[in-house]
């Protein structure tokens, strides 16, 4: 168990990292959103790619933060009824919400994202706007976030089975106080 352990400790400092560096890419979105509006209003310059640029850096940033919100016990949850659980209750219900639900979900959307990345890269696939940008690496970031996810998933599982025999405190996964 100790193994699994050092696993999910160094899954955990991955997807922090992770998490942590890619919430910049949100202000990267607001630069590149505010150069964008001041050049197409005020200089009467515009770029698709800069657009979409945009939209790359809200995707990478909406799809790449997953696994650091499950990290921090920050994902949307039913706290009106988790609440009133007890701690090894709450653990449960996540070792299976993650071995039936969780898992399968990030194998199922992982495998069927990667045809549509092959292809894209095969093609040199870009845009259809004018100026548009290359379209595999935005499709790159579903399978690379889902797999972050998926390895965020069996840590947070881990952690809740050694929580259950006695080896981890329940403050390792708490947020806010409340046991998960």
């Amino acid at each position: 168990m100790q193994a699994l352990l050092r696993a999910s400790r160094f899954i955990d400092r991955m997807n922090e990292r992770v998490g942590k560096s890619v919430a910049w890419l949100g202000l990267a979105a607001v630069i590149v959103c505010t150069g964008n509006a001041v050049a197409r209003y005020a200089l009467n310059i515009g770029s698709n790619a800069w657009l979409e640029l945009q939209w790359y850096f809200n995707s990478a940033v909406f799809l790449l933060i997953a696994a650091y919100a499950l990290k921090r016990n920050e994902h949307v949850r039913i706290d009106v009824i988790n609440g009133r659980l007890s701690p090894r209750t709450q653990a449960w219900i996540d070792i299976l919400g993650g071995l039936f639900m969780l898992l399968p979900t990030v194998v199922i959307i992982g495998w069927y994202s990667v045809p549509s990345l092959v292809n894209s890269f095969e093609i040199s696939e870009y845009s259809s706007d004018p100026g548009g940008l290359i379209r595999w690496p935005v499709r790159l970031l579903i399978p690379v976030a889902f797999a972050l996810l998926g390895l965020q998933g069996v840590s947070e599982i881990i952690k809740r089975i050694a929580f259950l025999k006695g080896l981890l405190p329940a403050t390792e996964f708490e947020k806010k106080g409340h046991a998960t």
